[in-house]
């Protein structure tokens, strides 16, 4: 046996394992909120084309005993006619219903992100300061990048954070970076997306000790596609992980040789982000309403928005590169929540 098909071999055995096996998860199982997208394009302007890929976060009303009272603040990604994607800003009380602001909140400005724009935010909260990493998109280089913020309006830049084609396995762009909340070890960590040189986009991992300056954690991807499954041609970080009792519980949207989208989970060490704990062997979320199959890309649902409200969890995807759909999932009380 040859080591290609050793290695063909061994991933198809080692899916099989990580089907069989029931992975922890703090939620149980998902379904929609609404039947139709909670977000559509308007106007004939920055959000024509697409309203999608949305980072949502829970803002608990100030001096609020009740866990219930805040906002649901989400920043989405909005696209015009030319293919520009701008940051829009939304906000709700129940998580279902936003209002959107009239202008975006983070537009292309400089040369990393004109033209292509910027796209795709995930949204964490550390020691006060929200930061949010989006991909900074030229339409000749898509790369990891991040900002800050003290009230989700107003946003500072800190740069490019992962440059593309300079990772240890890395050959192309970089994108989708899900920062872990707390630090592990001395260290803050964080998930994103490359591409290696078989050109599929796989799982990276990266530490950092101020949040602006990363160092790449593994040698080769940490969450790895797998042949023939779902996830056999992208592995993408969806949004920051869940740190619970039993581990690092990341979302991520997996894409097969179709680029068929759909949702897995994977589990990771409480102590060492870089060990995998278990996976799922089927999605969990995949594309079923018509919005969902047809838009700017067809057969898409992309989860990168997490909020918890008392005993549910809200996820909210981009559907078809085109709208924004949100579903819910009861908290589970035997994987607790840290």
């Amino acid at each position: 046996m040859n080591r290609k098909t050793f290695l063909s071999f061994f991933l198809f055995v080692a899916a099989f394992a990580f089907a069989a096996t029931p992975v922890n998860q703090p939620f149980g199982e998902w379904r929609r909120l609404s039947g139709m997208p909670i977000l559509s394009p308007r106007g004939t302007t920055w959000e024509s084309a697409g309203t999608f890929n949305p980072a949502v976060i829970f803002v608990p009303r100030k001096n609020s005993q009740n866990s219930a009272g805040g906002t649901f603040v989400m920043l989405y990604r909005a696209q015009d006619a030319s293919g520009t994607s701008r940051l829009g800003y939304a906000e709700s009380t129940d998580g279902i219903q936003f209002t959107r602001r009239p202008e975006p909140v983070l537009s292309p400005e400089n040369d990393y992100e004109k033209d292509g724009g910027v796209e795709d935010p995930r949204l964490v909260l550390i020691n006060g300061t929200y930061y949010l990493t989006y991909t900074g998109y030229s339409k000749k280089d898509a790369q990891l990048c991040l900002a800050t913020s003290t009230d989700l309006a107003h946003w500072g830049r800190q740069g490019v954070i992962l440059p593309a084609y300079k990772g240890k396995w890395n050959v192309g762009w970089t994108k989708s970076g899900a920062i872990v909340p707390e630090k592990i070890n001395g260290h803050y960590w964080m998930y994103w997306l490359g591409t290696s040189a078989d050109k599929t986009d796989q799982m990276g991992l990266s530490y950092s000790d101020d949040l602006l300056h990363w160092t790449e954690a593994t040698d080769t991807p940490v969450l790895p596609s797998r042949q023939g499954m779902f996830d056999s041609r992208v592995v993408e970080p969806g949004p920051p992980p869940i740190l619970t009792s039993q581990g690092i519980v990341l979302i991520y949207n997996g894409a097969d040789d179709h680029f068929v989208y759909r949702t897995g989970v994977a589990i990771f060490d409480r102590r060492d982000p870089r060990k995998l704990i278990k996976r799922t062997g089927q999605p969990i979320f995949a594309p079923e309403k018509d919005w969902e199959k047809v838009g700017q890309v067809p057969n898409v649902v992309f989860v990168e928005g997490l909020s918890r409200k008392g005993d549910r969890f809200l996820f909210y995807y981009g559907a078809a590169d085109k709208y924004i759909g949100v579903a819910e999932a009861p908290a589970l009380p035997s994987v607790t929540a840290q």
